[in-house]
């Protein structure tokens, strides 16, 4: 059975996540045998395990904006600090928060 729709989490993803998803389906979710297939220690497949795994939890969060999922994207993928991931995030929410009000003023 193919698959006619993919789902958005998966659209997100980059090459290479997805060649570790198929190597860690293939070691039957050992992450020790993924370790020695990409000659690196658990703790390592592990945190990219987990990297993984927040980058589908960004994209299934609908409750995100284009915008903050974006900036947590690239906070997961290491192309933007936390720290200034959070600060993104907060100046963002408080300029729509400004135009909402601004908005509803002139309702």
């Amino acid at each position: 059975m193919a698959i006619d729709v993919f789902p958005d989490w998966l659209g997100n993803l980059d090459d290479e996540d997805l060649v570790f998803i198929k190597k860690f389906l293939m070691a039957s979710g050992s992450l020790k045998e993924v370790a020695g297939a990409y000659n690196v220690t658990y703790p390592t497949v592990r945190l990219r395990l987990d990297r993984l795994i927040q980058k589908i939890q960004i994209s299934e969060d609908h409750s995100n904006e284009p915008y903050i999922s974006l900036i947590k994207r690239m906070a997961v993928n290491d192309k933007l600090d936390f720290e200034t991931a959070k600060v993104l995030i907060s100046e963002y929410k408080k300029i729509m928060k400004e135009n909402d009000r601004y908005e509803h003023r002139y309702e």
